[in-house]
């Protein structure tokens, strides 16, 4: 029985974990908290579920859709509600407000696009396949989660920094006014940026859509809660640290969920990140630099 649930919680943290790295590029990037990437993470769950609505598209097009979905309202929040202040050198507080009126705005949208409904993905999105090991057992859409976010991770890590792509992002990161003297664009930098993230967050969208088998304009105001734990107890602007607190923010709440009550997830979940705190106040993978030793390295 803990196994099975350390499993389970292993998937749901992979995919939190997932969410969080989307929105910890853009915080590593541009310095904002996006109050405005759990809509994204909403909207990008919606393209992949009217995909296969209208569309019956298989499994992995419906990711893949949810991807360019969520990239593509990024890309248009970026435009509309960070790239005028970031012109005019607004203060980062000002970028905050501003993600949260487009967020209110996306979820009004969206509240009156399907009427409140919950909607659900068809059953037959993905086979049902349980594979047994000695009592423990194994969906196949879990491992194909895992699957996913493994090569999302690696190939996020690999393009920023192996490419040149990346290299500039990271140039963008430490100092925007430097990498134009080098010749980078940064409204191009930004733009790859805020696609990547929203695109991170639509799988995650798709994902949790299907695992749960539930969508609905309000699924990501509860992730975006739990993605500034993760971010923070990982450590600011840690990649590497978004994943594994994503992981362990998720097996902390399935296993509390499975063993003592659902109404409790939420306070241990925040118990834990304060203990964590106060030993060590830049979460377990910041320093004092956590941003820069990512964007820089």
């Amino acid at each position: 029985m803990l196994m099975q649930q350390l499993l389970n919680g292993v998937v749901v943290g992979s995919v939190y974990g997932l969410f969080a790295l989307g929105f910890t590029l853009i915080f590593g990037v541009n310095h904002i908290m996006n109050m405005a990437h759990g809509t994204v993470f909403m909207w990008g769950a919606f393209a992949g579920l009217y995909a296969v609505m209208l569309f019956d598209v298989p499994f992995p097009v419906a990711v893949l859709i949810g991807a360019l979905g969520g990239g593509t309202v990024s890309v248009v929040l970026d435009w509309v509600a960070f790239r005028p202040l970031r012109k005019r050198g607004a203060p980062e507080f000002s970028s905050i407000v501003s993600s949260i009126g487009a967020s209110l705005i996306l979820l009004s949208l969206a509240q009156q696009l399907t009427a409140t409904r919950v909607m659900r993905f068809p059953f037959d999105i993905f086979p049902i396949v349980v594979f047994s090991f000695f009592g423990l057992r194994i969906q196949l859409l879990q491992l194909v989660i895992i699957g996913i976010v493994v090569l999302m991770v690696i190939g996020l890590l690999y393009y920023l920094y192996r490419t040149s792509f990346g290299r500039q992002i990271r140039s963008v990161a430490f100092s925007e006014s430097t990498s134009k003297l080098l010749g980078i664009n940064p409204f191009a930098i930004n733009f790859q940026v805020f696609f990547i993230s929203g695109a991170l967050a639509g799988i995650a969208g798709v994902l949790i859509g299907i695992v749960f088998n539930s969508v609905h304009f309000m699924m990501g105001e509860p992730l975006l809660l739990r993605a500034f734990v993760v971010i923070i107890l990982g450590g600011l602007g840690s990649i590497p640290g978004a994943l594994i607190a994503g992981l362990l923010i998720g097996i902390i709440q399935t296993l509390t969920v499975a063993y003592l009550s659902a109404g409790l997830a939420d306070a241990i979940v925040f118990s834990a990140l304060f203990l964590v705190l106060l030993v060590r106040p830049t979460g377990l993978f910041g320093g004092t630099a956590a941003v820069a030793r990512v964007t820089r390295r």
